[in-house]
């Protein structure tokens, strides 16, 4: 309650991205506090063995995952774990380091529980976050790395910037993101519809840098605003290229239903996201539920919220604007309400009730 009553307040009082900065600069000092992660930990993990999962090679203790674009420059996975998360998705990195757009570009809608963001790819790029992973606190959970495209990167050669950034991170990453979907980065989008081309350029790589091991998954990250007929042929390159899944959604362009009227450019995130992302992610299951392994992000503000996108086909789920605005005791919440909901329809395990509502 103390985040409700006092923290949340005080963090909504101010422009959203100081909120983030400030944050940002208060877990800093709370991690190098003797004991303040198993603290953390005993007070926000959850842990129980309907939530386990093998996937990919990977062990998920629970299948709640923090989104990328909360820790974009990988300052703090040590301590996120301890925030009961299942799994981490730094990001987005891009190969060269790049400020972003112009401040102020976050903004709150309350009364919808949304966000606005532009951030464009905002990070130290590439070779700065392979320096500090080589030095860094490692996670104890899966760690994703998001990689996009530069700005100032032709789209042409955006084949080469990803293939930078994968060659620097592979050796921090339990699995790869490729962002094609950012409202925020002039032409990303388009890659959706030239997929193929990048996907067997990484794939590729992927073989090479692996050597004896095991290949690095890799998922590709969809926007909410594409076509059924889109997605099909995303799918189609995806399973064509080795790609292990898909994440779904990135945020919306569309403004469709706020109750609240801001007039800003940027992507839409939180709970006018749910429906939408769901309607996706349903469509992805069946379309291609066995050969490739989904995420769903967009709206989880609870534990029904998370069940719905596990029937409607997500393995596993990532939260991030639903965590600003409940909290950190979201990511307790949500698996508790979980291994409730798992009982009550008689699944023993959470991958048992992935897509059953198809």
């Amino acid at each position: 309650m103390l985040y409700e009553t006092l923290i949340k307040p005080l963090a909504f009082s101010m422009d959203a991205e100081t909120a983030h900065n400030a944050a940002f600069s208060i877990l800093k000092a709370v991690r190098c506090v003797p004991g303040a992660k198993p603290f953390l930990s005993a007070l926000y993990s959850f842990q129980h063995p309907a939530l386990e999962s093998n996937l990919l090679s990977l062990k998920f203790q629970n299948p709640v995952g923090l989104a990328a674009g909360f820790d974009k420059n990988a300052e703090l996975l040590d301590l996120f774990a301890s925030f009961g998360f299942g799994f981490l998705e730094v990001g987005t990195i891009t190969a060269k380091a790049q400020p972003g757009n112009p401040a102020p570009r976050i903004f709150r809608l309350k009364k919808d529980q949304a966000l606005i963001n532009r951030l464009g790819f905002n990070n130290l790029g590439a070779d700065a976050i392979k320096n500090k992973l080589e030095t860094a606190r490692l996670s104890l959970v899966p760690v994703g790395i998001n990689i996009g495209k530069s700005k100032v990167t032709e789209l042409e050669k955006s084949g080469e910037d990803y293939i930078f950034s994968f060659e620097r991170l592979y050796p921090f990453a339990s699995y790869f993101t490729i962002n094609v979907s950012s409202p925020n980065t002039p032409g990303l989008r388009d890659l959706q519809h030239q997929l193929s081309p990048l996907l067997s350029a990484l794939k590729k790589r992927n073989l090479e840098l692996a050597g004896s091991s095991r290949v690095k998954p890799i998922f590709v990250k969809v926007a909410p605003d594409l076509e059924l007929a889109d997605l099909d042929r995303i799918c189609e390159n995806c399973i064509e290229n080795g790609v292990a899944g898909i994440i779904a959604t990135n945020t919306t362009l569309s403004r469709d239903g706020l109750k609240e009227t801001l007039n800003q450019s940027g992507g839409l995130s939180g709970k006018p996201l749910a429906e939408k992302s769901t309607v996706i992610l349903r469509h992805l299951y069946k379309t291609a539920g066995k050969k490739l392994v989904l995420i769903g992000v967009g709206g989880i503000f609870s534990a029904e919220d998370a069940y719905r996108k596990i029937k409607a086909g997500a393995s596993l789920v990532q939260v991030y604007t639903g965590w600003i605005y409940r909290g950190p005791s979201l990511t307790k919440e949500i698996n508790k309400g979980l291994v409730t909901l798992l009982a009550r329809d008689g699944f023993k395990n959470i991958q048992e009730a992935v897509g059953t509502e198809n």
